[in-house]
């Protein structure tokens, strides 16, 4: 692998791109944990079942969608286009692709850390005049703050892997929408494969870091929550 030269800006273009999809997967991911958790109504199973189905469709069918959307002729597209704001082939249609694909993994977790909650807590604070939006942010988050930890790291870690939604409404435009898993696959495709190997190596690194870090915060947070049980 000595001598192999690699232009590095697929690293910055994933970690920007992943940075800011997690970041938009928390605040949406969250809202939406929260209200799917506590409705009852007779659609909850189709809310639920479409919010997560980017989780279960092909990456290629959900970039299909995107396309179908954000493109010049689709529904958000064409407004964008008339502001002059193109968003096919560009670094935000990456964000979008990835959060797209991330997004589930937030909402499934944060949902099930919200539904673990004991609700004679979230009743009495109620009952002492708390409103709903304190008894979400200052209730409800803290309680569930291990998955939604989780469910941050996971996004992370997928929107840092995305490549099939991304290909298709990014493409792999080196320096703006190249992405690390296009590049290991343009890589491999042109027989670079030391090149390859790199960024197989680097992103695996990534994710594993990741995956170590939730792993540590989860035993931090039993641990702590064990200590505070028996006081």
């Amino acid at each position: 692998m000595i001598g192999v030269a690699i232009d590095f800006s697929p690293i910055w273009i994933s970690l920007k791109t992943a940075l800011t999809a997690t970041l938009l997967t928390f605040f949406f991911g969250i809202a939406a944990a929260w209200h799917v958790a506590n409705y009852r109504g007779k659609l909850k199973g189709l809310v639920d079942g479409l919010l997560t189905l980017p989780m279960v469709l092909p990456p290629t069918v959900a970039g299909f969608f995107l396309l179908l959307i954000f493109g010049k002729y689709g529904p958000i597209g064409k407004i964008l286009y008339a502001l002059g704001i193109p968003v096919i082939f560009t670094w935000q249609a990456t964000v979008i692709a990835a959060t797209v694909v991330a997004f589930p993994l937030m909402y499934k977790t944060a949902r099930a850390a919200f539904e673990q909650i004991d609700g004679n807590i979230l009743n009495a604070a109620r009952t002492l005049g708390v409103s709903e939006w304190n008894v979400f942010w200052r209730v409800s988050v803290p309680l569930a703050r291990p998955g939604i930890a989780a469910g941050t790291v996971l996004a992370f870690a997928r929107a840092m892997g995305e490549f099939g939604a991304t290909l298709m409404v990014a493409g792999g435009i080196p320096g703006k929408t190249q992405t690390i898993p296009i590049a290991i696959f343009f890589a491999a495709e042109g027989g670079e494969m030391d090149k390859a190997m790199i960024w197989v190596l680097l992103i695996t690194g990534i994710s594993l870091i990741a995956m170590v870090l939730i792993n540590y915060w989860t035993e931090y947070q039993h641990k702590s929550l064990t200590f505070s049980g028996r006081k």
